[in-house]
């Protein structure tokens, strides 16, 4: 079926699951609103407040910002609190995503949630203390609005983003906004009252309306948009719920994210669905993601329709093995037939801003997956398109996230080569969505804010980089090759360099993007020529010609081997249960196309559940395989597979890895 697989519930729901006591009272007031510090420049909006003109976002001003974010889940799970202050610390984690650059955060949330609150009911969150002392004695309405202040403090915006109608780890699998007792009108009246609790808080700048509508024709309940006013029409609930929203604050952005499916040309929602993929009747996309229906349908917010932004979502092949997945695809094709027919027509037509909502993976594990990861970069930064990347959290079973485990140590080979190239930019320094607030804090070296941005005019930079140097390679084996060339240089600063190959007469493609002057190339056969070239990319986004050509023959022969190495870690435990994580390392210099983990439990400890592998227990054995998705690992790569048990988690002494 062509939508997102659960595997995110199924991990969320294998997390630690930290106790909650009963539900206490708490206040209903809005948190005072800190005072800010004079802006650098009196003509300067006082507010942080956003607007659209036609496919931009703007400010109070008129000038243009680019929101650049990412999403931190928890408050929409069981324990309505962020996850990972068992690790990490609340401060911290909000100060580094500031200080390298990220603008905004997405902050799921449930319906049910929001109505506890209304009610005034809380819950004590079992956070780590020793990590986060601060927090003690905090319920976890007084733990979101702490966090709002030290947004405020290091120039971080919020978008809110109902996820789910229940708290639920998994709640994002259901399909709509309305389940069990939680109604639409209860989804409506949990917006307003977040909506009037934060009316004069600029910290909170978007409603992202609801998580990924999705389902298929036929299947109830299911989202649909079209232009009635039945329960399940996406389309209504959105500008429904917009509308309610912005009587009350009409300065948020409202975001509507797209549906799953929607009919053909000539069809309607009551055509058959005869094929699970390729319906001649239904075009079908990611959850969330199908926005042709704006095109017939637009979401209409009356007097505030400069408030609109669409919000789609996408992912790669290791999330789901999407039709375009299969055979040959790279940026163009991906563009012509995914993008711009469920989405980019938006922008491209200047009919709204487009913010995806979500999109991230994993990367170094499966050459597809890195494909499309740098393809949808690449087109993010092309359009600067807005963006949260999925996700902050490491325990998002099937993409990981830009925090490891501990949620103290960040993947800089994810954050350097795929986040920081499309995060806002300005002489070389991290742009903030707020006026008087630098992104990172007001004594940040790293981060300017809006108003220093625009203090020298609103004019962009417009100038490219020159063209770097002909790449030279050494250290050339059947496999791989080093390439270094000469910088670039540039009126503004270069950020990045992509690198670029091709075979034959084949058109060359990105495969790699750098923020030095030399890369290893690796995934190369023996007795080939390819054609090296290298491009620059500065924080405007501007791009340089491509350099003069090198030609790289690799020797005959050498093909390399593969071999493995596994790594068990234990990432939470509780009383009777722990979570663990098995890193599976590509050892060798070839690529390996499968491998299988295996060891003996240790006494008094069993495993329950597995993702990103399969598992077969016998006696006490453990044999776990890879998924279809992640059996190829680059040399000297890793991916990795989670799992949950029963016992103290010892770790085996018989741990052992093959590979094929």
């Amino acid at each position: 079926m062509s939508v997102k697989r659960s595997v995110r519930g199924v991990a969320l729901a294998a997390c630690v699951v930290v106790g909650l006591s009963t539900p206490a009272t708490a206040t209903a007031a809005p948190p005072p609103r800190a005072a800010l510090p004079p802006a650098a420049d009196s003509a300067a909006p006082a507010a942080d407040w956003l607007h659209t003109e036609g496919n931009k976002i703007v400010d109070e001003a008129g000038n243009q910002v680019w929101l650049t974010g990412v999403n931190w889940f928890g408050f929409n799970a069981t324990e309505r609190v962020f996850h990972g202050l068992w690790g990490g610390n609340l401060e911290t984690i909000t100060r580094q995503m500031a200080e390298r650059g990220i603008n905004t955060v997405r902050v799921p949330i449930s319906t049910q949630l929001l109505l506890e609150w209304k009610a005034g009911q809380t819950v004590m969150p079992n956070v780590n203390l020793a990590a986060n002392p601060e927090l003690a004695g905090m319920n976890n309405l007084q733990i979101f609005d702490h966090w709002l202040d030290l947004c405020e403090k290091y120039g971080l915006k919020v978008v809110l983003d109902v996820h789910s109608a229940e708290a639920d780890n998994a709640g994002h699998v259901y399909p709509v906004w309305y389940k069990g007792t939680v109604t639409p009108e209860q989804f409506y009246q949990g917006w307003e009252w977040v909506t009037a609790r934060y009316e004069e808080n600029d910290t909170i700048v978007a409603m992202d309306i609801k998580n990924e509508p999705h389902g298929q024709p036929g299947e109830s309940p299911r989202a649909k948009w079209d232009g009635s006013t039945d329960a399940d029409n996406w389309k209504n609930a959105c500008q429904t719920a917009g509308r309610r929203i912005l009587a009350i604050n009409p300065k948020v952005l409202i975001m509507c994210e797209g549906i799953e499916a929607y009919p053909r040309p000539g069809k309607s929602w009551d055509s058959p669905k005869t094929n699970p993929d390729l319906s001649p009747n239904y075009y079908n996309n990611w959850w969330g993601g199908n926005l042709r229906g704006a095109k017939d349908f637009p979401v209409d917010l009356g007097a505030n329709q400069d408030q609109l932004v669409y919000s789609p979502h996408d992912y790669g092949p290791l999330v789901y093995e999407q039709p375009w997945f299969q055979g040959a695809f790279d940026k163009t094709t991906l563009t012509d037939d995914v993008w711009r027919p469920n989405w980019l027509y938006l922008h491209e037509g200047n009919t709204a801003p487009l913010l995806i909502g979500e999109w991230g993976g994993r990367l170094g594990q499966d050459a597809r997956q890195d494909k499309w990861l740098k393809a949808l970069r690449d087109l993010i930064g092309e359009y600067k398109l807005h963006h949260t990347f999925w996700c902050l959290n490491p325990n998002s079973g099937d993409t990981g996230g830009l925090l490891l485990d501990d949620w103290k140590t960040w993947d800089e080979t994810k954050y350097n080569q795929i986040l920081k190239p499309v995060l806002w930019q300005h002489n070389g320094k991290f742009v903030s969505l707020d006026h008087q607030v630098r992104l990172g804090g007001n004594t940040a070296t790293s981060g300017i804010s809006l108003t220093e941005r625009y203090a020298g005019g609103s004019e962009d930079d417009t100038v490219a980089p020159t063209a770097p140097g002909r790449p030279a390679a050494s250290a050339v084996t059947a496999n791989a090759a080093t390439l270094t060339w000469a910088a670039s240089t540039d009126n503004v600063g270069v950020t990045s360099y992509e690198v670029l190959r091709a075979v034959g007469t084949a058109p060359a493609t990105v495969v790699g993007t750098v923020s030095g002057t030399s890369y290893r190339a690796g995934n190369l056969s023996g007795d080939t020529t390819y054609t090296f070239t290298v491009r620059a990319r500065d924080a405007a986004g501007n791009v340089s010609a491509l350099s003069p050509a090198a030609t790289v023959t690799t020797p005959a022969g050498g093909s390399g081997e593969g071999g493995c190495a596994a790594t068990y870690q234990v990432t939470n435990a509780w009383q009777g249960g722990f979570q663990g994580e098995i890193q599976v390392k590509n050892t060798g210099t070839a690529q390996i196309n499968s491998w299988t983990v295996t060891w003996t439990n240790p006494t008094g400890t069993a495993i329950s559940s597995v993702w990103n592998g399969k598992l077969s227990t016998t006696g006490g054995k453990n044999t776990v395989s890879n998924e279809p998705y992640n059996g190829k690992v680059a040399a000297q790569a890793s991916t990795s597979f989670g799992f949950t048990g029963t016992g103290a988690g010892s770790a085996p002494s018989d741990l052992s890895c093959a590979a094929s």
